[in-house]
């Protein structure tokens, strides 16, 4: 039990929000993100069939005329799959691909700050080289006849060094993620705290267009970690920090009413303005 609890305290790293709130994340053993990858990795490869079925019936329309263009339209369409499937799903508000959820986990930012559109794309387009790209030389010279023992043992040395990094440092990071100033951790799956915004003592609380301009998306993502989290000390924290900068006292008793209620208006503020094509992306923009 005394090495199982070591363990955990030694996949607890602190995550400074921008309000100064060490949220304590947990970080992600190695078993856990390639199960993840595993799980992505299917979705991508049936995702992949469909296409390559699809551009076989139009081959086959084409009567084999046209098979060269339609052959790199579909190398061009599975190297943008593989690659703006997880570009896409990690740069959304959830910052996880349908693996990563199954498993509750996601990715976040190591600077404790909102995870940014750049980091989320140099991350990924890292395990084109980390993986991909080995595995398609394999492949590529296997169908033209050329693959030999040497070309094969390189390949697979290069994607076991890149794929066992993680074992190998503390923090449980890809080069991806050392590149890019991330890291994965656990996200459990908790109630939406929406749903806690609809009780009386949230619904006390009313806020003016300028307290609700003082934050961005950015601070909305932070906000709900520290909501979900139901951590006293940390609500009580934010809460304190949020009623200076827009000018309000929050009782220690009411900082979970009040920053659930100012969950609710600020995000329902932003997709308004998103609606509008308006996007603050955090405090900082104007």
């Amino acid at each position: 039990m005394a090495t199982a609890r070591r363990a955990t305290v030694s996949t607890i790293r602190p995550l400074i929000t921008p309000e100064g709130v060490d949220l304590r994340i947990k970080l992600v053993d190695a078993g856990t993100r390639a199960a993840a990858f595993l799980l992505d990795f299917v979705i991508i490869i049936v995702t992949a069939i469909v296409i390559s079925i699809v551009a076989l019936f139009g081959l086959a329309g084409l009567k084999g005329e046209g098979a060269q263009p339609l052959f790199i339209v579909w190398i061009i369409l599975i190297f943008f799959l593989r690659n703006a499937y997880f570009i896409v799903f990690e740069a959304g508000r959830r910052a996880a691909t349908p693996g990563k959820r199954m498993l509750g986990i996601r990715v976040a930012s190591r600077s404790g700050a909102g995870l940014s559109v750049d980091q989320v794309i140099a991350r990924n387009l890292m395990r084109e080289i980390e993986i991909f790209l080995p595995l398609s030389i394999i492949l590529g010279r296997s169908e033209m006849g050329l693959a030999d023992t040497l070309t094969t043992i390189f390949g697979l040395v290069w994607t076991l060094l890149f794929a066992l990094f993680p074992l190998f440092n503390r923090d449980r990071m890809r080069i991806g993620d050392l590149l890019a100033g991330t890291w994965v951790v656990e996200a459990p799956k908790l109630a939406l705290v929406e749903d806690l915004s609809q009780r009386q003592n949230a619904r006390a609380f009313r806020f003016t267009q300028a307290q609700l301009d003082a934050y961005g998306i950015a601070e909305l993502h932070k906000l709900e970690e520290v909501l979900r989290r139901d951590d006293y000390f940390a609500l009580k924290a934010v809460a304190e920090t949020i009623g200076r900068k827009i000018g309000m006292m929050v009782d220690a008793v009411d900082s979970r009413a009040f920053l659930t209620a100012y969950y609710g208006e600020l995000r329902a503020q932003l997709e308004r303005k998103l609606l509008l094509g308006t996007r603050k992306a955090d405090k900082y923009q104007r």
